[in-house]
């Protein structure tokens, strides 16, 4: 922790997310934006996962001297968490991407010429069970869990999250993905200007033709997972199971690059080109849960 402290002080955290993100309070006491966020992530890093932790890490009384900011109390902190809208969380993006750029700086030139080559932006989504019927930004997911599902863009070679929002258990990511991918490119510019061109990474999850449409509107490229549905299983099962070409990094597995199937309105046409990359892949026989087996022969 006492790293971590001094890291904290060094670069700045603090004074740069007070002056993104501004007053949180009408009078000028106790904590700001800064110290009550560190203060929440410092107690995060000693072990804690509830609000009533920083009471525990506020009785510590030598852990105290080695935190980077006073901790707020629990019930202090529950205040003060309902005061960060949408618009001071955008901010405090922008806040860590400066942080972020300030770390670049720090870092060794071999380090940060594979840092700012091609860049890897990942989108991914989460769930997060909850309990009790009293919370709000909530509900039952697919697997009947009452969740949250922090929404993810990350820069995935320096492990940094640009941009996040908090959804319901039950909300598509893709509604929001194209804004999400507009911040976390805006905070990418900012937290590592000069960097090289960038590739968004989705799963299936994100196979929609907006998203494609913003990424190559931006210039970067995309490697999205397709939805086996049955118009991509008719797609595939057209292709001659002899064409083709051997792709990389895939040893003991055939696979063979086509352009087609893309979904209806995805780009398609001027400088680059969108292809589907469909692979075999040798399976071994599985036994299937509840499957009907043969009887045994009889003695």
């Amino acid at each position: 922790m006492l790293a971590v402290s001094e890291l904290v002080d060094r670069l700045g955290v603090v004074s740069a997310i007070d002056e993104a993100v501004g007053p949180i309070k009408q009078r000028a006491r106790g904590l700001s934006a800064g110290e009550f966020l560190v203060g929440v992530a410092s107690a995060q890093m000693a072990g804690e996962d509830y609000l009533i932790g920083l009471d525990r890490r506020r009785a510590d009384s030598a852990g105290a001297v080695l935190s980077p900011v006073p901790v707020a109390p629990s019930t202090t902190a529950a205040t003060l968490a309902r005061r960060f809208d949408t618009e001071r969380w955008h901010r405090l993006e922008s806040a860590l991407a400066q942080v972020a750029g300030r770390v670049l700086q720090h870092v060794g030139q071999e380090r940060r010429g594979r840092l700012l080559g091609p860049v890897t932006l990942d989108l991914d989504a989460t769930e997060v069970e909850v309990y009790g019927s009293r919370k709000s930004g909530v509900a039952y997911n697919y697997k009947g869990q009452r969740a949250g599902r922090p929404h993810l863009a990350s820069w995935a070679e320096a492990g940094i999250v640009l941009a996040v929002d908090l959804l319901a258990g039950d909300i598509d990511p893709r509604a929001g993905v194209v804004e999400l991918f507009d911040r976390a490119l805006a905070a990418l510019d900012t937290a590592a200007p000069g960097h090289g061109r960038v590739r968004v990474r989705g799963d299936i999850g994100y196979f929609t033709k907006d998203l494609a449409g913003a990424v190559v509107a931006a210039g970067c490229d995309f490697a999205i997972g397709a939805i086996r549905n049955p118009a991509t299983w008719r797609a595939a099962a057209a292709i001659p199971l002899r064409t083709g070409s051997p792709r990389t990094g895939c040893p003991g597995r055939r696979s063979r690059c086509v352009t087609t199937p893309l979904p209806a309105g995805l780009p398609g046409r001027g400088a680059w080109c969108a292809g589907c990359v469909t692979r075999q892949v040798r399976s071994r026989p599985i036994r299937v849960p509840g499957a009907v087996r043969p009887s045994p022969p009889s003695s």
